[in-house]
């Protein structure tokens, strides 16, 4: 138990039974009446995002939330499989709860997996990762009016828009967060 005046970003709560990640929160105090904590929540199983404004020192459940560092094996058609790499534990992650990470997950890359009481509840990858450009047009000078993308298919099978100067096989530097090229990656 905790009180609402030592909330953190990233803090995950037990309210009513569902598990909710603190993304933003500030303390207020208005000109008359008590203290109160302004919040934005996210639950952390449907991603929905709610405000909501508690009384301070209120006690409030936090969540006992396990990050291990695994790396991620294989995809065996139906779960994504990762190993904790200090006790050798094999984990199934449902592709529900991998999202859109797998557009950015590779054979023995590392990622966190967080865990509320041995049921997994997301994967947190790096803020960037390395990929290998599989396949891109050429990209021809002259036919823009300024900076310029084109699509890249990258060697997860994701799209990624890069420079008109990116060629096949080159490797690129994506953003995990939004999907954006982020650079070169000198060799």
């Amino acid at each position: 138990m905790a009180t609402t005046n030592d909330l953190k970003n990233g803090m995950v709560l037990n309210l009513d039974g569902q598990l909710w990640q603190v993304i933003w929160f500030q303390h207020h105090k208005p000109g008359k009446g008590g203290a109160v904590v302004r919040s934005k929540l996210k639950n952390v199983e449907s991603g929905k995002t709610v405000d909501k404004t508690f009384n301070a020192d209120v006690k409030v459940e936090v969540a006992n939330v396990d990050k291990r560092t695994m790396q991620y094996l294989y995809n065996d058609g139906t779960s994504y499989v990762f190993m904790d790499t200090g006790t050798y534990e094999q984990v199934e992650v449902a592709p529900d709860l991998v999202g859109d990470a797998a557009n950015y997950l590779l054979e023995n890359q590392e990622a966190i997996v967080a865990s509320n009481d041995g049921r997994v509840l997301y994967i947190e990858l790096p803020a960037s990762v390395e990929l290998e450009v599989t396949y891109t047009e050429p990209g021809l000078q002259g036919d823009r009016s300024t900076g310029g993308t084109k699509p890249a298919t990258v060697e997860t099978g994701a799209t990624v828009a890069v420079p008109l100067f990116i060629t096949t096989g080159e490797k690129i530097k994506v953003d995990t967060r939004d999907g954006s090229y982020l650079g070169r990656v000198s060799s």
